[in-house]
């Protein structure tokens, strides 16, 4: 009795052992879920046709065979483009910019559905919008214009971007303009016409610092020959009245003047006390 227990219970461990094997296996082999990535969104497809909702980063519980998921990535990416323009003034340019984007969270299955995964988003979109952009941006601009207003530039073509590709469900985070390159001719005539610039430049201070210079000249030789003008004219007066006091005979005038007055002469005391001294 006892064996035959102990083979029943033998028995049914083994179904039970086989049962969950083969359970492991479907699940296995058919996925009833799906695990979503940091960084990830779900696109949610029956038989091959994009559901409305988008499964966010965890585990999902899914139907097999029925529903199957493609996962994008809606990470910041940057890629660089090169892409030929011209000026305003038909210079040729050789343009190189990098491109942060990133998919919008909320719209992968729309992005998905309309335009593709990543490598369909850049060629078939951000490629050909970027040259549109480009291009429409540096024909209202010479080639000289776009050298020395380059941060206007990057602003016009990051705010037409980013409503460009908005569009189709493509968030632009930032634009970088790398690199401008022109012709090689256009290119030396850029450079002679600076050096030509640099050497006016150094041609007016020159001339401004030779004037400068002069007039302080003329300044100094002015100062100096007011300077002798007023000491030759210290120099009379006080000679002069050295000159009247060594004449002057001690007595004053006695001839009287027709009014009835006698003329008053300027003397100075201190003059006569300076000159007793010098007797």
């Amino acid at each position: 009795m006892r064996n035959n227990i102990h083979t029943a219970n033998a028995f049914q461990f083994s179904t039970y052992f086989v049962g969950g094997v083969f359970l492991l296996l479907l699940a296995i082999i058919f996925r009833p879920f799906t695990i979503v990535n940091a960084g990830e969104r779900g696109v949610v497809m029956k038989f091959g046709k994009v559901q409305d909702r988008v499964l966010d980063e965890g585990l999902h519980p899914l139907m097999p065979i029925v529903t199957s998921i493609k996962r994008l990535s809606v990470r910041v990416q940057q890629n660089t483009f090169q892409s030929d323009a011209a000026s305003k003034d038909l210079q040729k340019i050789t343009s190189e910019l990098a491109v942060n984007w990133h998919i919008d969270p909320k719209r992968v299955n729309q992005v998905y559905q309309q335009v593709g995964d990543q490598q369909q988003i850049i060629t078939g979109i951000i490629t050909p919008a970027i040259s549109e952009v480009l291009k429409a941006a540096t024909a209202k601009k010479t080639a000289e214009e776009i050298i020395t207003k380059r941060t206007e530039l990057k602003e016009e073509i990051d705010s037409h971007l980013k409503t460009r590709l908005s569009a189709y469900g493509l968030i632009v985070d930032d634009v970088s303009l790398v690199n401008f390159s022109f012709s090689p001719e256009f290119s030396k005539a850029i450079e002679s016409k600076q050096i030509a610039e640099q050497e006016a430049k150094q041609a007016e201070f020159g001339a401004k610092k030779a004037t400068q210079e002069a007039q302080a000249e003329v300044n100094r030789a002015k100062g100096q020959a007011e300077a002798q003008r007023l000491q030759r004219q210290t120099l009379t007066a006080e000679l002069l009245q050295k000159q009247a006091i060594e004449k002057w005979d001690g007595r004053f005038p006695t001839v009287i003047g027709g009014n009835g007055s006698l003329p008053l002469i300027n003397i100075n005391p201190n003059s006569f006390a300076n000159a007793e001294k010098q007797q």
